[in-house]
């Protein structure tokens, strides 16, 4: 990561809570900018519930004119429908910032946890912990889901500045075969 300022916007799709959180990199010190959640909730409609997130991810995109946007990968469910519905959600805030001309980077929970707090299986809680701690900002814990989306902007500027960092996350099995040919017999 080169030294000029950055902006990232980490969003935590959901159907009845999205979580937003914002952070400035300068020279690799994070500042802490802004953080909240829409409440999707009185929202009876699912393609309103749509409508509302691309709006206010739009409008959230034009408010702080980010150079990158996260969102958390869909997570593996027994459910399909609740995974279908984090999908268009998850769906209506990437059209937002590519309607907005924005690079869109995706990190599944388990590896945001581990880059925030070295354990892929935390809990929201102790995420909200690290993220205070490091930020150095007082996070409530009602804002369990804007913390999410905090930690998901965390964990691409930890991508960004660490070149050990593992850039293709892809679980393809020719590409690990490709760069580990000594792992395989």
């Amino acid at each position: 990561m080169d030294g000029k300022q950055r902006v990232i916007l980490g969003i935590d799709p959901g159907t009845m809570i999205l979580g937003y959180g914002v952070i400035l990199v300068d020279r690799r010190k994070v500042h802490f900018v802004d953080m909240g959640v829409l409440d999707l909730r009185k929202e009876k409609d699912h393609f309103a519930k749509l409508n509302t997130i691309f709006t206010e991810v739009s409008a959230l995109i034009r408010r702080y004119s980010p150079d990158d946007v996260t969102v958390e990968a869909p997570f593996y469910g027994k459910n399909p429908q609740v995974m279908l519905k984090l999908g268009r959600a998850q769906g209506a805030a990437i059209s937002a910032a590519i309607a907005g001309g924005l690079p869109i980077f995706e990190y599944a929970p388990r590896k945001v946890k581990m880059a925030v707090t070295g354990q892929g299986g935390a809990s929201k809680e102790q995420v909200a912990l690290i993220l205070s701690r490091t930020l150095g900002v007082d996070l409530q814990p009602g804002f369990l889901d804007a913390t999410d989306a905090l930690a998901i902007a965390m964990c691409h500027f930890y991508q960004l500045v660490n070149p050990l960092a593992d850039t293709d996350s892809s679980t393809d099995w020719k590409k690990f075969i490709k760069s580990h040919p000594d792992r395989v017999k």
